[in-house]
Parts: structure tokens; C-alpha cells; sequence
């Protein structure tokens, strides 16, 4: 039987009863997927410890002999129990397997072997529940071998109900004995520079290691290949993209005209990346082009400017929002940056699922027809009944609101269009990187002049209970000054329970000083106000994600024209809400939140010449995780620097967030944060491979490492980015 090779499938490799039980449990059908099916730790066999004194909880090794098996039916389900009694000679321990007969037959009375395992209790009597053993036909080689494999280390799989990691490791002790060569993804110049070791070796080492300090080379060998395939991945999805043709939008009379219009000189951010994006469009391949900037930072004049070069030559821009409030938002706030002679010239439309029928078929006939040259949208954008006449740029503002499908499907409704992605949450250089590597990154730093700026200050109840009656008193002062206020809860209503209790919007993860119950929703906060004496007659509105569009519309409108002076409601105002008069945003349980998104909330005042006030309300206890969230938003605005802190204080868990999506999911041993200079290394590593070898044609290994890895699915999201 020739050797395994890394696409041997598993029903060949191991059986099909095995194979289909893998493929159940872990979605595993091949060597290569086996194989990185990584232990997340390692315990140790411990030392050869007697019987008489061995402790609680321990890992453990002994040298014993079997004196008795008995087998016995299952109380509470089907199935056996095996229990096997052994003995040093000086102490004795039961051994005990649940469903599992055969070791009845192959625990025989007399037989002697190296047990290892966890050393627990049942009615008192300490027992291994299914240990790991050796037994030996003479019993002079017990003591031997058992000293030998002492220092051995045991991997520790991650494991389902069906599947426990010893039959994880069985299966790939079975694998890499039979496997041969393992073609190296990683040019050999390279590997040898960077002193890794070659791919057999380091599986080997990280799946069956003779001692403990063979792991972690084996661990920075196979981080290395997963950062090298994705980036040569995403460099050769740039590749792709930039293989394809576009239409080149050069610039005209519509955007001279704009610009001449503007009261208010652009920024030097805001022109150098115009520039970028303008040249972009001129281009002969499709631009694809994350612009990133603090909120207010003026990515939407931007993207306009954008709209306007494509709608020179009658091309058509479509803009998708997150939400009905901010997709009509941008409608309004477009229309009135075009001003009264341009906006009739292109028509910005509207088109969500919230519309009457009447006025969904009419904006999609605009649309079909190419007389709308701007459409603005929300997942409407993406039904099949709507079309484009000749559609040359897709916008996508906030991209984390957006999967990787739903982007696809309005990209296809065009011919290789353009694609813009806005998003007002700073993002880490790594997270960009792994993230977004097929796209080109610019950056808004600068603000536009005239803006008042922000304070912001914690109101810390658990030091300071009595602050919380000064929160409103202070809230009502600014509304007496002829200014807003937001009110922002973690919950729709703290009382209900299930999804009713909460909105959409991602809470932080809970963490230390946090309650672990909310206490303040949108209710709760209504009802409250209306029992303060100096909200009497201050007109107090609600506003929540589980309301129909209209309403929220109509809400947010009214709140903008000044007709509501304290507007309750949850993160639904975190996105590009934009009023002006609006002073003072107060965040109850403000812990309950992650930095970027109070950063982002916080971003909803002080947008105009009226000074910014934000308070953030939390009952953490100052040095908890929790507190420390919130204290970081207080000490800078700057949205770049928050971001750097709010990786700090996540860890890595939840850096990707939704990003993960195909590729980016598969990562096992690589950490987007911890290994920073290890991805930047190997995706200038790639572009020096690619610039060589583009089709990869002499470097067969790293080819063949970007076909498993990346399977359609993820080649299909990779593209769709």
C-alpha cells in the first residue's frame, strides 16, 4: 500500500466507520484536515507514582498489574461498564470504561502495563476513567518502558461527546505512520532563514513530541504556513481582481461643479484620498479600496465624490447601509451636499424593504432604468427584482454589518464594478492585514476644522452612588440650554427576557466587575425620566431596533429637525446618526459595551459648533476588566489609539469578529494580534514569491497548501471581499 499523502481521505486512511464518525463530529474528511486538527494542550504523563499515595486530580503514570475485571450494564442508558482493579503490591486502583465491553477481554487477570491518567474518586474508591495503558507480555519490560515514556508528553485534543481525544490521537498516531512526504509551502531559502523546520518534522513534532520542548518550534513552523497561504492567498485574489477589466470613469464637469459648490475646503486627508480613489476609478481593473476614518472625518463626502467621476459617464453607484435609519439618512444628507441643481441631475434614490409598494416599484424602475445615477439602500439593494443599468461603483459603509455573501450578490448585479468600503471603526494594521489583505487601505486621520470636540466623564455609581441623580440633572440643564440629548441602553427592556430583552446590536463579552444582569433598558429609563420633576413637559421619545422602519424614520427625523429633546434608545444610534444641536450622550452601564462602540456612540455629538458632553454611567468597580473598558474611551477620542487599547483589553478572541468569514475562519495555530510581525513578514515574504512566480508554477508545495486550505467556498469568499 503506497503511503499516505496530505489528500488521502479519510475513509481510505482510517475506515469508513472511523472517517464518518470524524466527518460528524469535527467536519474533518481528509489527512491534510486531520493533521491540523491541532492538541490545545499537553499534559504530562507524570511521574511513576505508588498506588498508595497518589493525588487528587493528578495526571499520573503507574506500573501495575490486573487482579480483577468485572463488566456490568449501564444504569440510566444502554451500554457497559468495565472496571479493572490493579495493583503495585502495595496499593490498589480501579480502572473504569463506560460503553466500551472489549477491554473486558483485553484486561486479563495477571497482565501487566503502564497506566496513565486522571486520578478521581467515585463513593469513595479513587479510580482512572479511561485511561490510557500499555500492557506487556513480560513483565521486567513494564518498568522500563514506563520510565522511558515518563517525560513523553500527551496531547490533548479538543473532543466532541462522540469523539474523546485519546481516539483523536490514535487516529493520528495511525496517520502519521503511514504518511510520507509532506511537500513544504514555505520556499526553502525562506525556511532556512527563518530557522523553521520542514512541514513532516513539524507535524510530527507538534503530534507526537518526545519532550515538551519540541512543541513550540513544531508551533512557530505551522504558524508561519498558515500566515504564508493566506496572504499568498489574498495577494493572488488582488492579482485576480486586478486581471479583470473595468470600465475607467474619468473625471468631468460633475465633479468640478460639486467642488465648486463645497463651503468648506476638503481636508488634506479627504484630498489625498480622493486623489487615491479618483485614479482608482480611472483605472483599467476594478478598484477595491477600504477607506477608514474617525467618525465625522468625512468618509461619506468621499465616497460622493466617488459617485459623481462614475455618474459623468452615466454609471450608476449603489450605496449599502446597515440600517433603514441610516440608509435614509444618507439619502437626505446626499441630496443636500448635491444641492438643488446636481441632485435632480442624479436623482439619489432610496430603496429598503420598509417602503410602500408603490414607492419600492417606482425607486426600483429608477434604478432598472439608469435615471437614479445614486441608489441608497439596505439589504433591498440585494433582491433579485433589483437591477442596474449600468452599475460601475458599490459602496459599503460599515463593512463588519455586512457578510461576505450578501456584498457578492450586489457586486454581481454590475460588471466588474468598482468597490468602496467605509468604515468609521479604526482597524488594527494586523487585523487589516489578515482581514481585508486583498484590499488597498486608506486612511482619514484629520478632522474637519470648526468642530467644538468632545468631553467625556464616568459617572462610577459604585464609588459614587449619589452621581446618578446629577447624570439627569445635568442632561436636563443641557436640554434647558437649548441643546439634545441621547440616552443610550444596553437592552430594549431590562425586565423581559429572551431576544425581546435585548436589540440587535453585539454586547462586549461579560468580564470581571460587570453585572451580570442588565438593569437599565429603554423602558426602564422612560419610566424613570417620567418620575423626575424636571423632565415635565421636556419632550422624551423612544427609539429601539425592534420598531418598524417607518417609525424608526419618522423618530430620527424628528429628532434631527429638533421636535424631541431626549431621545431614549438603544445602539441602533451608533451608526451615522448625524443632528447637529445634539449635545449630550449619556451611556448607561456603559460596561456593558465594547470601546470601539462607545467610541462610536460617543461620535454622535459634538459634530457641529456645539461642545460635546459624554457621560458614561457604569456600577464596575474601578481595576476590573469591566471598568477599565470604560475609563479607556474617557482618557483619549482618538479612534486609532482606542482601537490598539481595545485589542488590548479583548485579547484575541473576538478580534475578527464577523470578518472571519471563509478563509479567515480557518485559522488554527495563528493569532492575528500576538503573531503581528509574523504575518507582516510572511505577506512581504508572498509578494517576493508572486512578483517571481505568479501562477506558482516553482512552488508546487505552497500551490498545493492554497488548494486544501482554501477549499471553493472560501476561494468564493476570498473573491467576494
Amino acid at each position: 500500500m503506497p503511503p499516505f499523502t496530505l489528500d488521502t481521505r479519510l475513509t481510505d486512511a482510517l475506515g469508513a466507520k472511523t472517517a464518518a464518525t470524524f466527518e460528524r463530529a469535527f467536519g474533518i474528511r481528509t489527512v491534510a484536515e486531520l493533521l491540523t486538527h491541532y492538541p490545545r494542550r499537553y499534559a504530562r504523563r507524570g511521574e511513576l507514582t505508588p498506588i498508595a499515595s497518589l493525588p487528587l486530580g493528578e495526571q499520573v503514570t503507574i506500573v501495575a498489574e490486573v487482579r480483577s475485571v468485572t463488566s456490568r450494564p449501564m444504569k440510566n442508558r444502554k451500554g457497559t461498564i468495565v472496571e479493572a482493579v490493579i495493583s503495585d503490591g502495595a496499593g490498589a486502583l480501579t480502572l473504569t470504561f463506560f460503553g466500551q465491553p472489549w477491554r473486558a477481554n483485553q484486561l486479563q487477570v495477571g497482565a501487566q502495563g503502564i497506566f496513565s491518567g486522571k486520578v478521581g474518586q467515585f463513593k469513595g474508591v479513587q479510580q482512572l476513567a479511561h485511561p490510557e495503558y500499555v500492557l506487556f507480555d513480560d513483565p521486567d519490560a513494564a518498568l522500563l518502558r514506563a520510565e522511558a515514556h515518563q517525560n513523553e508528553p500527551i496531547p490533548i485534543y479538543p473532543a466532541t461527546s462522540t469523539v474523546a481525544t485519546w481516539q483523536v490521537q490514535r487516529a493520528v498516531r495511525e496517520v502519521l505512520d503511514e504518511l510520507g512526504d509532506v511537500p513544504d509551502p514555505l520556499p526553502e531559502e525562506f525556511r532556512r532563514a527563518q530557522d523553521l523546520l520542514d512541514a513532516r518534522t513539524a507535524l510530527q513534532k507538534i503530534h507526537a513530541p518526545d519532550f515538551i520542548d519540541d512543541v513550540a518550534p513544531a508551533r512557530r513552523t505551522l504558524r508561519m504556513h498558515e500566515a504564508f497561504v493566506l496572504q499568498t492567498a489574498l495577494l493572488q485574489q488582488r492579482q485576480f481582481v486586478r486581471m479583470m477589466s473595468a470600465t475607467s470613469r474619468q473625471p468631468g464637469a460633475l465633479l468640478e461643479r460639486f467642488d465648486a459648490q463645497l463651503p468648506f475646503a476638503r481636508t488634506p486627508d479627504q484630498v489625498a484620498v480622493g486623489d487615491r480613489i479618483a485614479a482608482d476609478l480611472q483605472g483599467g481593473w476594478p478598484m477595491n479600496r477600504l477607506v477608514q476614518g474617525e467618525v465625522g472625518s468625512g468618509k461619506t463626502l468621499v465616497a460622493l465624490r466617488a459617485m459623481l467621476q462614475v455618474g459623468e459617464s452615466g454609471g450608476q453607484s449603489a450605496l449599502i447601509a446597515p440600517t433603514e435609519v441610516l440608509a435614509a439618512q444618507h439619502v437626505r444628507s446626499i441630496a443636500r451636499m448635491l444641492g438643488p441643481e446636481l441632485a435632480p441631475e442624479l436623482m439619489p434614490t432610496l430603496l429598503t424593504g420598509q417602503l410602500p409598494a408603490a414607492e419600492r416599484r417606482k425607486a426600483a424602475l429608477r434604478a432598472a432604468s439608469g435615471q437614479a445615477r445614486i441608489v441608497v439602500g439596505t439589504h433591498a439593494l440585494l433582491s433579485a427584482s433589483t437591477t442596474f443599468a449600468d452599475l460601475g461603483l458599490v459602496v459599503v459603509d460599515e463593512q463588519h454589518r455586512f457578510g461576505v455573501e450578501q456584498r457578492e450578490t450586489l457586486r454581481a448585479k454590475g460588471t466588474s464594478p468598482h468597490v468602496l468600503v467605509l468604515t468609521a471603526t479604526p482597524i488594527p494594521r494586523t487585523v487589516a492585514m489578515t482581514v481585508f489583505g486583498d484590499l488597498d487601505v486608506s486612511t482619514i486621520r484629520t478632522l474637519p476644522a470648526g468642530r467644538a470636540g468632545i468631553t467625556t466623564h464616568v459617572a462610577p455609581l459604585a464609588e459614587h452612588p449619589g452621581w446618578f441623580g446629577r447624570v439627569w440633572q445635568r442632561a436636563a440643564e443641557e436640554v434647558a440650554a437649548g441643546h439634545q440629548v441621547f440616552v443610550v441602553c444596553p437592552a430594549i427592556d431590562a425586565e423581559a427576557s429572551g431576544k425581546d430583552a435585548k436589540d440587535a446590536a453585539d454586547e462586549a463579552p461579560l468580564v470581571a466587575g460587570e453585572q451580570a444582569r442588565t438593569r437599565w433598558g429603554v423602558v426602564q429609563v422612560r419610566e424613570l425620566l417620567a418620575g423626575i420633576p424636571a423632565y415635565d413637559g421636556l419632550r422624551v421619545e423612544t427609539l429601539h431596533g425592534r420598531m418598524p422602519g417607518e417609525q424608526k424614520d419618522a423618530i430620527m427625523q424628528a429628532f434631527a429637525r429638533g421636535d424631541i429633546d431626549v431621545l431614549v434608545a438603544t445602539t441602533v444610534v451608533e451608526v451615522g446618526v448625524d443632528v447637529a444641536n445634539a449635545s449630550t450622550m449619556v451611556i448607561l452601564e456603559a460596561d456593558r459595551f465594547g470601546v470601539s462602540q462607545l467610541h462610536q456612540l460617543r461620535g454622535r455629538v459634538g459634530r457641529g459648533a456645539v461642545p460635546g458632553l459624554c457621560l458614561l454611567v457604569t456600577e464596575a468597580p474601578e481595576g476590573t476588566p469591566a471598568r477599565s473598558r470604560v475609563d479607556a474611551v474617557a482618557s483619549s477620542t482618538d479612534g486609532f489609539h482606542l482601537a490598539d487599547i481595545d485589542l488590548e483589553l479583548r485579547g484575541e478572541g473576538d478580534v475578527l469578529g464577523d470578518a472571519q468569514s471563509g478563509a479567515r475562519s480557518s485559522l488554527r495555530l495563528l493569532r492575528v494580534v500576538a503573531d503581528a510581525d509574523l504575518i507582516a513578514l510572511a505577506r512581504a515574504a508572498a509578494e517576493r514569491v508572486l512578483d517571481d512566480d505568479p501562477a506558482l508554477l516553482r512552488h508546487p508545495g505552497l500551490a498545493a497548501a492554497i488548494e486544501r486550505r482554501l477549499d471553493q467556498q472560501e476561494r468564493a469568499a476570498l473573491g467576494k471581499s
